[in-house]
């Protein structure tokens, strides 16, 4: 999977399957729109930390 720039165009579905994708995804992601995922699922972030190694519970 290769990384590419991702518009999630406000939708909170689409930043967050960007961002998991980006977690195997060789190369950098950019996801812009990121806000929405801040107002439905405020800790999501946080949560997909947890999926990385070292990451904290």
């Amino acid at each position: 999977l290769q990384a590419a720039p991702v518009d999630a165009v406000g939708d909170h579905r689409i930043a967050m399957a960007a961002a998991v994708a980006a977690l195997v995804a060789r190369g950098s992601t950019r996801i812009t729109g990121w806000d929405a995922v801040r107002t439905s699922y405020p800790t999501f972030e946080a949560d997909l930390r947890h999926l990385l190694p070292g990451g904290t519970q």
